[in-house]
């Protein structure tokens, strides 16, 4: 069970890798393009080599149409593809200043109970994502310059929360074990403490 919660939670983080990958290509063509749009328009270009600053404005550079809007509903979307992967190696910021001076067994099972509370919290998350995407359907609500429905974004978003929730669960289950009998099937704890 633990190698398909793995390879669920690592294909998610690729995805959201990708994404992510692909809009920071997209915000830096698009800073270029409004960049070279700004020089083509500059005074400074205009009265030493107007036909210069005429050419660049002519070959429609720019920045790209909608590029705040397709980061907004991308970063949703890679948000919730890297949560799996951080629920299964522990990677969510952690203080410890008083329970670094609990026994062992007491760690183990306030470790369990904030699985279970995280977990759940991805559960109502999930839950919440869902009604919303319905929402945004039935009333057909788009982006303002793409045009593209508000929805796509939510279905996006929640496919990464239900991945988290299903690896949530199995987290859960490896602390309560845990707990119970010392040992936790999980691949590793990469905690970072402050």
């Amino acid at each position: 069970m633990l190698n398909l919660v793995t390879g669920l939670a690592r294909l998610m983080a690729y995805l959201g890798g990708l994404v992510l990958t692909g809009l920071v290509a997209l915000t830096c063509l698009s800073v270029i393009g409004r960049g070279l749009n700004t020089l083509g328009h500059s005074d400074a270009l205009t009265s030493v080599a107007p036909a210069l600053g005429d050419a660049l404005i002519a070959t429609g550079v720019g920045p790209i149409t909608g590029d705040f809007e397709l980061l907004e509903a991308g970063v949703a979307f890679a948000i919730f593809a890297f949560l799996p992967v951080c629920q299964l190696y522990s990677a969510h910021a952690t203080v410890d200043i008083f329970t670094s001076y609990l026994s062992e067994r007491a760690t183990r099972w306030i470790m369990a109970f904030w699985e279970v509370v995280l977990t759940a919290t991805l559960a109502l998350i999930a839950y919440r994502l869902y009604f919303g995407m319905t929402d945004k359907m039935r009333y057909g609500e788009t982006t303002f310059l793409l045009q593209f429905p508000v929805w796509w974004a939510y279905a996006a978003s929640l496919i990464g929360a239900v991945v988290a929730v299903v690896v949530g669960i199995y987290c859960a289950y490896a602390r309560l074990r845990g707990a119970v009998t010392g040992s936790t099937p999980l691949p590793g704890h990469l905690e970072a403490d402050h």
